[in-house]
């Protein structure tokens, strides 16, 4: 295997800009690049996760308990993995780049338990994913931290600019700030890199946290 590199974060926090910039950074390297995103809603194997986000179970995230929610995720990776990007991990002249991961479900599921449940639900969580249904663990985790509030702002623009509805994660502000709230703990738990994308309460810029993740990974001198 190659290395395999997750950038997770809040919605809005720029995980897909992110991505897109270390790929081509890597690319310019002479690295060969694969990107995978998650969820894959173009593909029959989100279905369940298209059925939670649009509302069909519920207009609020808790309406669906986190391990039902985690299994319609993990089975999205799994499907795609088994179908599509198996042969890119196995590739160990290829990085391997996802943007969000099991990771997401360790940040938005976590949020909807009580703080004693949290340990268990990780635990159960990578057993779940990378056990039993064996899905690849990735060598480095990114995580953007963003402030709620920042993240509503940002999605707010995203939303009027393009006329697309919210997803109810999305939607819902007590969601969003519970989310980071675990998404400090977990990163925390579980030794993930942690980049902090503002200041003053304004987002910094694209191409400096590009930087900061590119030396986080031991990049720069490419």
């Amino acid at each position: 295997m190659g290395r395999f590199i997750v950038i997770d974060g809040l919605d809005a926090s720029g995980k897909e800009t992110q991505t897109e910039l270390l790929r081509a950074f890597l690319e310019a390297a002479g690295k060969r690049v694969r990107v995978i995103s998650f969820p894959q809603y173009d593909s029959e194997s989100s279905a369940f996760v298209r059925m939670y986000l649009s509302g069909k179970l519920g207009m609020h995230p808790e309406d669906t308990n986190a391990y039902a929610a985690s299994s319609f995720f993990a089975a999205d990776r799994y499907i795609s993995y088994r179908l599509d990007w198996k042969r890119d991990i196995d590739d160990p002249e290829t990085v391997v780049i996802a943007n969000r991961y099991t990771t997401a479900n360790a940040v938005h599921q976590l949020a909807k338990l009580p703080r004693e449940e949290w340990d268990g639900f990780l635990s159960w969580l990578w057993d779940y994913e990378f056990g039993k249904l064996g899905i690849p663990v990735p060598d480095d985790v990114i995580y953007l931290e963003m402030l709620p509030e920042i993240s509503l702002r940002l999605l707010k623009s995203r939303t009027d600019a393009t006329g697309r509805a919210a997803d109810i994660h999305e939607a819902d502000r007590h969601f969003i700030e519970n989310s980071y709230k675990a998404a400090m703990y977990a990163s925390d738990k579980l030794g993930w890199t942690r980049i902090v994308c503002y200041r003053d309460g304004e987002p910094l810029s694209r191409g400096g946290i590009h930087g900061m993740i590119t030396d986080r990974l031991g990049f720069a001198g490419l």
